[in-house]
């Protein structure tokens, strides 16, 4: 293992760890030689952490709902006083409560925008805080690694999650800030998109293939990933947007201007834009939005995603 993947005396914290993709991060990491602070809501989160032992890495469970503000210093403070630090952050932790907008109810909401996107952002700012005392008392740059969970919701706006999609869409600019803000202090932000087969996801895909004995959809395909992300190989990525799945890492493209439409004297009226705005949009096919529905032809694994053929 060479020093530049090692994440050898790096100390991690992994929400949603206790099963699926969470847990095949906790343990990826752990096998590249971090000590990890697993989080979920039940025993799962020790059951992991017994797993991570069994590596001969050291491993500490916290029992708590990422949702919950407090979580967040919770498992930054665990972090230190077990470990002595905090180096790697992964936000992992969703549920779903999937809805077309007009059945979905205001606890549907508030439960995906609270563990999604609350969560990240609870995890990530005690996290913060850490990163800039420790930058401030070293009088320069720390190592600080955030690795964010979107999807590919967020790109296609899926018509059945709106929670999910805007949770999704606010983690992708919450990973942006985090990037912009902690950059001085040597943290490096990044959010991914993965698709992986495990309990969350289990009416989701259909059957598929295995490529060099691994299932397409393994959870462990972005958890080597995110392994990668995490260590010092990726210092110079940050603020970027990763679909992770199969045998491929696609990095996302920021948006582009398409037309820029200018008033002749400077205020548009409602007749200009009428002129001017109209025109463009006519006969236009309706899948030619602000959705990446483009992202699509990237999928070469044969899975049919059933989610998305609704």
């Amino acid at each position: 293992m060479s020093s530049n993947t090692s994440l050898e005396n790096r100390t991690a914290v992994v929400t949603g760890a206790g099963a699926g993709l969470g847990r095949s991060e906790a343990l990826a990491l752990a096998e590249r030689g971090a000590n990890v602070v697993v989080n979920d809501v039940g025993p799962a989160a020790e059951d992991v952490a017994a797993e991570i032992r069994a590596l001969g890495r050291e491993a500490v469970a916290v029992t708590g709902d990422i949702g919950d503000w407090s979580i967040g210093d919770r498992l930054v403070r665990t972090a230190v006083d077990t470990f002595g630090g905090l180096d790697i952050v992964v936000n992992n932790a969703g549920v779903l409560r999937d809805k077309m907008l007009f059945n979905l109810t205001e606890s549907d909401w508030d439960d995906v925008i609270r563990v999604h996107l609350k969560g990240h952002a609870a995890l990530s700012r005690a996290a913060a805080v850490h990163w800039r005392a420790a930058s401030k008392a070293a009088g320069g740059p720390v190592y600080g690694r955030v690795i964010n969970t979107s999807s590919e919701a967020f790109l296609f706006g899926s018509a059945g999650q709106p929670n999910y999609s805007a949770a999704k869409a606010g983690i992708v600019a919450l990973t942006l800030s985090t990037a912009q803000g902690l950059s001085r202090y040597g943290v490096r932000a990044n959010a991914i998109c993965p698709r992986a087969r495990t309990g969350m996801t289990a009416n989701v895909f259909g059957d598929g293939g295995e490529v060099g004995g691994l299932d397409t959809l393994a959870p462990e395909r972005v958890a080597t990933f995110v392994a990668y992300l995490a260590s010092p190989a990726s210092e110079e990525i940050s603020g970027q947007v990763f679909v992770v799945y199969g045998d491929m890492v696609a990095l996302m493209a920021a948006p582009t201007v398409e037309r820029k439409f200018t008033a002749a004297d400077g205020v548009f009226s409602v007749e200009e834009l009428d002129a001017q705005v109209t025109p463009h949009f006519h006969g236009r096919d309706p899948y030619r939005t602000y959705a990446a529905y483009s992202v699509a032809q990237l999928d070469t694994t044969g899975v049919q995603n059933v989610a998305r053929a609704k």
